[in-house]
């Protein structure tokens, strides 16, 4: 493999698969690969050796393989559109989403249409969903995705830090008797979430003036129906345990989201997720799109010692999506110790992070084509705009630069080719040998092109779903539990233990000489 992939080309056929759907096509193009034919082979032969079909359908089965919280894991059957049973503990759960969708949509129309109204009359014009972490990237990175189809629906906002400064500036946006807010927590013990909610709540009744105005303002998202009575909160949206955090826009948590765009509209979402399930569930390995893109991002982990993955999308309006897929892939697999727990001794999940095309070519590219790390990306793209202006010329100029990219990776270019372009610039001799090694790109930078039709809820649905799979796959073949986030509890416990230290202004001395100079360095300082 120490080829280029100019010379690796010549030797295979155009690797792609074109995945046709009633809401447009969807095309990854993985040619540009640092593999051959016996490198695939091999992958999808590593795939089964380590169980991923007969995980696969443990997971679709409704088994519980979160088993360090003995959960099922069923975003599956949250956009399962089909209705076939889907069992945990010989419970079918499909007609328990199906209520929880129906009650959504019943509240969505009525918010939408204007029959629901704030304490003074007025309907409701702006929505703020408080939540964090799985309770805010998903929405938020959906509701940006598809603002072309929120026509009809009110504005939204996300507040999510416990910086005071994010609920300061959004409530400063807002008025009263016109917001409506979605308390968006798992476990309604967030203390970031709470703290934020309870903020609001306090903004709020200084213009009311009146508890009883609270049930119309605001709603509560969560699993846990014993925390919610206590925060005055009314209109309870539920969903189940087994529905994790960062796959959980499909549930009650994507509110929100049908509020903005329209519960047809989180339908169409649902369908596309479903269809890629479907397509996930049956494909055979070497067809699947999940399976080729997990298998190729454990090669190049496993084998190139990769740390890092970039995730590219051309399309202004996924301008959150590498930061949604930040939590999604190292939230799930950022671990060590697999199900014996035992430590591992290969590398797991890798650093995921991009941002939007062209931006990002005027950023960090320098360091994917030139830099001493090799970094594979995924280029995303939709072939038709939502805002074809000009005749389309800027979506044509963003076209040619993702085409242009993925090919510079691959290609880079000679020192040949280099020297020519130095002497048509009218350089020659030493000036033209001192710069020309700066002119070289070696390429063999791998990439995948990833292509659909249009933007549309269906196709972000079906990619979401294509993603969250890749992250499944990959956790199966690493053998290390996907779904439970316990690095996430050690910093909230210790937070916990600090935070009444914060309170007097007297020096500390129980924490090790770091922490301690940091805390009294905070009470030295504060106003």
């Amino acid at each position: 493999l120490e080829d280029t992939f100019l010379s690796l080309f010549t030797h295979i056929l155009l690797r792609h698969l074109t995945l046709n759907t009633d809401h447009g096509d969807i095309l990854l193009d993985y040619s540009k690969n640092l593999v051959t034919e016996e490198v695939m082979k091999m992958l999808m032969e590593l795939a089964k050796s380590r169980g991923v079909e007969s995980a696969r359908e443990r997971m679709f089965s409704g088994e519980k393989i979160n088993f360090t919280e003995n959960r099922a894991v069923l975003h599956i059957a949250l956009r399962n559109r089909s209705n076939k049973p889907i069992l945990v503990d010989g419970k079918d759960v499909v007609p328990e989403v199906n209520k929880v969708l129906d009650k959504m949509k019943h509240f969505c129309q009525r918010v939408r249409s204007g029959e629901w109204k704030g304490y003074t009359g007025k309907t409701i014009t702006d929505v703020v969903n408080i939540g964090i972490g799985g309770s805010d990237l998903g929405p938020l990175m959906v509701t940006e995705a598809l603002k072309p189809y929120s026509k009809g629906g009110p504005r939204v906002w996300f507040v999510s830090n416990i910086d005071g400064t994010h609920i300061a500036k959004t409530l400063a946006e807002l008025k009263p008797d016109t917001t409506l807010f979605i308390i968006a927590s798992k476990t309604f013990t967030t203390q970031e979430t709470i703290t934020n909610a309870e903020t609001a709540k306090e903004w709020f009744l200084r213009a009311a003036n009146d508890p009883s105005a609270v049930a119309k303002h605001f709603v509560a998202l969560s699993t846990n129906a014993v925390s919610i009575p206590s925060t005055s909160l009314s209109q309870p949206f539920f969903f189940l345990q087994w529905v994790g955090g960062r796959y959980s826009l499909w549930s009650a948590i994507g509110l929100s989201i049908a509020l903005h765009i329209g519960f047809d509209n989180f339908e169409s979402l649902l369908a596309g997720a479903h269809w890629m399930d479907n397509h996930f569930h049956t494909a055979p390995l070497e067809k699947n799109v999940p399976v080729l893109l997990a298998m190729l991002g454990v090669w190049y982990i496993n084998c190139y010692g990769c740390e890092t993955h970039a995730l590219l999308p051309y399309d202004q309006y996924m301008h959150r999506f590498a930061a949604y897929f930040q939590q999604g892939d190292m939230e799930s697999n950022g671990k060590y110790i697999t199900k014996k727990g035992s430590r591992v001794d290969y590398s797991t999940g890798p650093i995921v992070w991009g941002e939007p095309g062209t931006n990002g070519q005027h950023a960090f590219y320098q360091l994917i084509h030139q830099g001493t790390r090799m970094i594979p990306c995924d280029f995303l793209i939709p072939v038709q705009t939502q805002h074809p202006i000009r005749n389309g010329l800027h979506h044509k100029i963003l076209l040619a630069n993702f085409l242009a990219q993925t090919e510079a990776l691959m290609k880079g270019k000679t020192a040949d080719e280099a020297r020519k372009e130095l002497q048509a610039a009218g350089l020659s001799g030493e000036a033209l040998e001192k710069l020309l090694p700066h002119k070289v790109f070696e390429g063999n930078r791998p990439t995948n092109s990833i292509m659909f039709t249009k933007l549309n809820p269906f196709t972000l649905g079906a990619i979401i779903a294509m993603y969250e799979h890749k992250i499944f796959v990959q956790g199966v073949v690493w053998d290390i539990n996907s779904y439970d986030q316990w690095g996430v509890e050690l910093g909230k416990q210790l937070a916990k233990k600090i935070e009444p230290e914060l309170e007097s202004d007297a020096p500390v001395t129980s924490h090790d000489s770091s922490t301690n100079g940091l805390i009294n360095f905070i009470k030295k300082h504060r106003a």
